[in-house]
């Protein structure tokens, strides 16, 4: 199974014009988001850190821990994303344990980017 076969069936898609954001840094998070269709920008600190397509997940750390939003995303085209909430984010846990990994391997993976992207300190 494709991992974004998981929401082909769920009827919550937000639709984000080119150049609109989906979220802002910021704002709260309570949902996380496939992208179904379009491209879009991950951006923190008014820097591109990553590039969205189909497939792809974002604001999985709203679900995982709420709070204010770590990053902005941006529609680079026309996009369709499919929002989960908490309810179906935990329902997915349950019934696909593959899910659940996949979430964890995607925030891995975005930490590790990051990480490579901070400039390391001197040793004193």
């Amino acid at each position: 199974m494709v991992f974004f076969e998981l929401f082909a069936n769920n009827p919550d898609i937000v639709r984000v014009a080119t150049g609109q954001p989906l979220f802002s840094e910021g704002d709260d998070g309570h949902k996380m988001y496939v992208l179904t269709t379009g491209t879009a920008e991950v951006i923190v600190n008014n820097r591109v850190v990553e590039q969205l397509q189909h497939g792809n997940i974002v604001g999985e750390m709203g679900i995982v821990s709420p709070g204010p939003r770590s990053a902005t995303v941006v529609a680079t085209s026309d996009c369709e994303f499919v929002a989960i909430d908490e309810k179906r984010f935990n329902y997915l846990v349950q019934q696909t344990p593959f899910f659940a990994t996949q979430v964890m391997r995607v925030m891995a993976e975005r930490l590790r980017a990051v990480n490579q992207m901070v400039t390391p300190v001197e040793d004193i």
